[in-house]
Formats: C-alpha cells, structure tokens, sequence
C-alpha cells in the first residue's frame, strides 16, 4: 500500500490474489475487493483470481464492489454501492450496477497541494 492511503471501517479483502493500493487512495466503509471469482462454465465451478490494481489518488466509495482483473486509473471515483468489473479509466467517475461513466473527474490546478 502507498503512502497516505486508508481502508475504513468494515473493508473486507478477499485477497486470494494480490491488491495494489496506490497512494492517497480512501477506501471507504464496507467495500469489497474480491480476487476471486468460479469458473460457472464447468459443473466442479474451480476458482479464477487476478490482481486489483488501484492508481494513485483514487477513492472507492462505501459499500462498492471491485472484481477480479480489475485496475482503478488515477484519480478515478468509485461511487458508492457501485458493482465494478471492468476497469476504470484515470481521472473518470463511475456509478451503478453495473458501473457506468458518469464524468471526468477535473482537479482545479489551485487545489493542488504543493511540497
């Protein structure tokens, strides 16, 4: 995990493969990273997992959900209650189930902080 980055209350892991957390990233209350997924194309439903991978500055709000295979661009939003299973372009917005593109996310060049 990056530097400046927090996992609330409730967050639950299902890290049966890896998880990258970027710096600066809020992962909000209750939300649920899952690696893993079965295979319902067989009757013995085996396990698949892939790696979740969150950029910098990016904050998945509470009670989301994120997939397997899935990368979190930059900057990006998760907004709440959101079902995530495909990635999700830097500096975008996403909502819903499934999630859908709401907007581009613009930082304001005045609301960055310098060193």
């Amino acid at each position: 995990m990056g530097i400046l980055s927090a996992l609330g209350d409730g967050v639950d892991c299902y890290s049966v493969d890896k998880i990258r957390i970027g710096s600066k990233v809020a992962v909000s209350q209750r939300v649920f990273l899952c690696t893993a997924t079965h295979d319902i194309s067989t009757l013995m439903r085996e396990l698949e997992h892939a790696p979740i991978s969150i950029g910098d500055h990016v904050w998945v709000c509470a009670e989301a959900f994120v997939g397997p295979g899935v990368t979190l661009g930059k900057g990006a939003v998760v907004g709440a209650r959101a079902v995530v299973v495909k990635d999700v372009e830097p500096w975008t917005v996403v909502a819903g189930n499934p999630s859908r593109f709401v907007k581009k996310r613009e930082i304001k060049p005045e609301q960055i902080r310098r060193k």
